[in-house]
């Protein structure tokens, strides 16, 4: 197909465009969604190990911090379903996608914050501790380059101006 002839963009109405991100939001969604509640769920049940019990306090403020985190993750990818719920019928899908879509981009920062937070606690219970910093670090740097990195220069690299 000639460069000229190629279509450069979707011939949709706004609602039409709010109806398509919407669909592809939450199958985005529902993917964060399944890791972050079964995280949380396993979060939730080390408190009730008798091993707590032995855990330094800085151990301990870890894994409450880790809790926080999975709570306000589950929350900012749970929250999409309920504005949808909320606002259906309101004619005002346009402004909910883009609400949901900054609610799942804020769920989708604290999951791997989350995840590093639970890797940090779970290392320096399972380990010596000595190289818990570095693998801590290449994890992180991994999330960073699956998540950000390879999207961002996917985006630069093949946009249209």
């Amino acid at each position: 197909m000639s460069e000229p002839a190629r279509r450069t963009g979707r011939d949709e109405m706004e609602e039409e465009r709010a109806d398509r991100m919407w669909t592809e939001l939450i199958q985005e969604v529902r993917v964060a969604q399944t890791g972050v509640q079964i995280l949380f769920g396993f979060l939730l049940t080390v408190v009730f190990q008798q091993k707590y019990a032995e855990l330094s306090h800085a151990d301990k403020t870890i894994y409450i911090v880790t809790v926080v985190l999975g709570a306000s993750a589950t929350g900012a990818l749970i929250g999409p379903v309920s504005l949808h719920r909320l606002v259906a019928g309101r004619r005002v899908k346009p402004q909910a996608v883009r609400l949901a879509a900054r609610l799942t981009s804020v769920g989708l920062f604290l999951l791997p914050a989350t995840m590093t937070a639970s890797l940090v606690l779970i290392l320096r219970v399972a380990t010596d501790g000595s190289h818990v910093t570095w693998v801590v670090a290449v994890v992180v740097i991994w999330y960073l380059v699956c998540w950000y990195g390879l999207p961002l220069w996917s985006r630069r690299r093949h946009t249209t101006r």
